[in-house]
């Protein structure tokens, strides 16, 4: 007679069985590996290609990005620091809300952190001084004014300016 399944044996026979030690092993229920459980790695929309670890932060509730004579802006002042938009990286925290400071950091190792304007700090974040250059895990983290504010104040601007000269 042939038993597919062990646990029937006991309805069939009904004496005691006793198994050998090298039979034992057959008939003991191995215990499935346990799943390996790994959080998935969080995927930013971000513009721009990060080559040199730049990372500028903002917060455009309707933009995907940033807004357009936003954008001409922070271009123009990236340009004069000798970088292009392929350099950085612009993420949108808007369109990221559940991002918190250490994804960020971990996803773009950023050697310069920018983050323009109150909304744009990510949860999480360390406590940073406004428009003061700070350094931070070996990252320079500038903490400034947001566009919104500069277009329409030229003092802001200048301020903006002369910390970004400095990065």
């Amino acid at each position: 007679m042939k038993v597919e399944d062990a646990n029937a044996l006991r309805f069939i026979l009904q004496e005691e069985i006793y198994l050998l030690n090298d039979d034992k092993t057959l008939y003991t229920a191995a215990e499935a590996p346990s799943p390996v459980i790994e959080t998935p790695k969080p995927v930013f929309n971000y513009l721009g290609s990060n080559k040199k670890n730049f990372l500028v932060l903002v917060n455009y509730a309707g933009h995907e990005y940033i807004q357009d004579d936003h954008l001409a802006a922070l271009d123009s002042v990236l340009g004069r620091k000798g970088h292009a938009r392929e350099d950085v990286a612009i993420v949108n925290l808007a369109k990221h809300d559940w991002a918190d400071q250490q994804q960020l950091l971990a996803f773009f190792e950023p050697k310069t952190l920018v983050i323009l304007g109150n909304n744009a700090i990510p949860t999480g974040a360390d406590e940073v001084k406004f428009n003061q250059i700070e350094k931070i895990e070996d990252i320079a983290v500038l903490y400034t004014f947001s566009f919104d504010e500069m277009m329409t104040n030229v003092e802001k601007k200048k301020a903006f300016w002369e910390q970004i000269k400095a990065l």
